[in-house]
């Protein structure tokens, strides 16, 4: 069986309790991307279009730093990469995870919550950030899913 890691960044906690029942389903390590710069409330106010998370999601550049790094990425052959959808695809802090380490030889597999939106293209994106990985489409979960649902989703890749 594959060595997995479940990596991940909750705006709102929601992700985080999907991404802690993947990675108690799999067997997984776990680890939080945490912006250097935490989000307010403000910063994530999708309908002020100088939020920050608005600024950011417009500017494809855009790279928030990360507060804490993976010790050994070496040591797994599966990264799932969990984040909220935002403006129908990842926010940018997950493209500065995705740029961040040597991913080759890795299957990156994006997993996303949202109430709605669809993870659109976060697979490819995440996939050209992540030199040398081979990363899959992924998949968008209910809240709620359960840790049968995710098991049974991750099996695909362990």
């Amino acid at each position: 069986m594959a060595k997995a890691l479940v990596a991940f960044f909750s705006a709102s906690g929601v992700t985080k309790e999907l991404a802690v029942k993947l990675a108690n389903a799999t067997g997984a390590d776990l680890f939080e991307i945490v912006p250097s710069d935490p989000y307010t409330k403000s910063d994530l106010n999708w309908m002020n279009p100088k939020s920050r998370s608005s600024v950011e999601m417009k500017d494809l550049s855009s790279r928030p730093e990360i507060a804490s790094k993976v010790e050994d990425i070496s040591q797994y052959d599966v990264v799932f990469i969990g984040f909220p959808v935002w403006w129908y695809r990842e926010p940018s802090v997950i493209d500065t995870f995705a740029e961040s380490y040597d991913f080759t030889g890795k299957t990156i597999v994006p997993f996303a919550t949202s109430g709605s939106s669809g993870i659109g293209r976060s697979g490819e994106n995440i996939g050209a950030l992540a030199k040398g990985s081979k990363a899959v489409e992924g998949k968008r979960f209910k809240a709620k899913a359960s840790e049968e649902e995710l098991k049974a989703w991750a099996g695909e890749y362990l």
